[in-house]
């Protein structure tokens, strides 16, 4: 009886292999294979007699962050559009990459479409940093003979998401500081100046007024039961960002839960809009057709919220209904950019009536953005006062009671 073990294709690597060619120089190169034998094989047909194969060890550097690849997508649009050819184009970036990992991710591209792959298959390979819209893109861009132009657009595209992104998280960070720095301080206060009052009060002899009795009995909780508060806390962080991670019925919630916050749910509103609606805008200008255009955007918008949006959209836009309409059904899409979306529709012109709905809702982004911090700062001085000084008061009560020690 015969068994036939089934181990399924190999799994492909990066192999740095040297040799001879055919006129007897030396050469050398990169290539991505299921093994050595491969890669011997392959250079054998091409007339090549290799003298050294060897896999490439794992490269060191800093993580590839999506603002590089923003930069270098910018980049290869340019030196596209002056000329040059695209294996020139990644041999000039990959020497000008100070990033050892990004300079051996443009390397084993450069293998990709040197063995004749298409570029959008050679980035779809490495699917951690080109995501399906950015490869859909750039073999929309191959298809129509348009891979300049389509790369410009995507990098605009990148560039504006990851401003949007920088902007948000800088209007978060100094809230954020400084909150962190006042229950520092409040933790401190408790465990240490607490307790050292509290000895002073009880050689007294006098009775302690209310808020300073809740002080002292408070921090006495926290000098006993600091590690319980803490592991606690931990704890629970861990338990719900698991939980987030597990369950989609918990992100939803959450989703929804975060665009009705007083102040930062409009905020984040109109950026998921913003973001949405620029990529819907960048898909159309690429030519790809919608249904596949709504597949690629249901996840760019960052919320749930406009995900489910989206799918509901794309259901009833297969049925016949237009795009203005769809999207007026779900609910969670402003009158304005309904608007723009049904005039662009009918004179022909989606893509440019998205693009100017979406730099107006940048725009909103940023305006508010500005006015945040200004709004923020007011709110949380008042709040770390209260506490702060609430509990500085609080220890200065017993020392007015000082005349009724007997």
């Amino acid at each position: 009886m015969n068994f036939h073990l089934n181990t399924g294709p190999a799994v492909e690597r990066t192999f740095d292999w040297e040799g001879i060619n055919r006129q007897g120089l030396p050469v050398q190169g990169s290539m991505r294979a299921g093994g050595e034998n491969q890669v011997m094989a392959m250079l054998r047909r091409q007339g090549v007699q290799t003298s050294k194969v060897s896999g490439q060890a794992p490269a060191k550097g800093v993580e590839i962050k999506p603002v590089d690849i923003a930069l270098f997508t910018r980049q290869l649009s340019t030196m596209l559009q002056a000329g040059v050819p695209l294996l020139q184009c990644f041999d000039a970036l990959g020497r000008g990459q100070r990033n050892p990992r990004f300079a051996r991710l443009l390397a084993n591209i450069r293998a990709d479409v040197e063995t004749g792959a298409a570029l959008s298959m050679a980035l779809g390979r490495h699917a951690p940093y080109f995501s399906p819209l950015y490869c859909s893109l750039v073999a929309a861009g191959e298809a129509a003979g348009r891979l300049d132009l389509l790369l410009e657009r995507l990098a605009v595209h990148l560039e504006k998401t990851e401003a949007m992104k920088s902007k948000l998280r800088a209007a978060l960070t100094y809230p954020t500081a400084v909150v962190l720095v006042a229950l520092v301080v409040m933790a401190v206060i408790m465990i240490f100046v607490i307790p050292a009052f509290e000895s002073v009060f009880t050689s007294f002899g006098a009775q302690l007024p209310a808020p300073t009795l809740w002080v002292m009995q408070t921090s006495a909780f926290f000098v006993s039961w600091w590690w319980l508060v803490l592991g606690l806390s931990g704890l629970g962080l861990w338990a719900l960002w698991r939980a987030w991670q597990q369950s989609a019925l918990l992100q939803a919630k959450l989703d929804r839960a975060l665009l009705r916050l007083p102040v930062f749910g409009p905020l984040l509103q109109k950026a998921c809009i913003a973001r949405w609606t620029r990529t819907l805008s960048t898909m159309f200008a690429a030519g790809v057709p919608l249904m596949e255009a709504l597949d690629a955007v249901a996840g760019t918008a960052g919320n749930s919220v406009y995900a489910v949006a989206t799918a509901g959209i794309q259901r009833q836009v297969s049925d016949g209904v237009s795009l203005n309409r769809a999207m007026a059904e779900t609910a969670v899409f402003p009158a304005m950019l309904l608007q723009m979306c049904s005039i662009g529709e009918e004179s022909g012109a989606l893509d440019h009536m998205l693009a100017k709905a979406a730099g107006f809702f940048e725009d909103e982004v940023d305006q508010q953005l500005a006015s945040l911090a200004s709004l923020l700062e007011p709110f949380i001085i008042v709040t770390l006062g209260v506490l702060i000084g609430g509990i500085v008061v609080a220890m200065y009560l017993p020392i007015f009671q000082l005349g009724q020690v007997s």
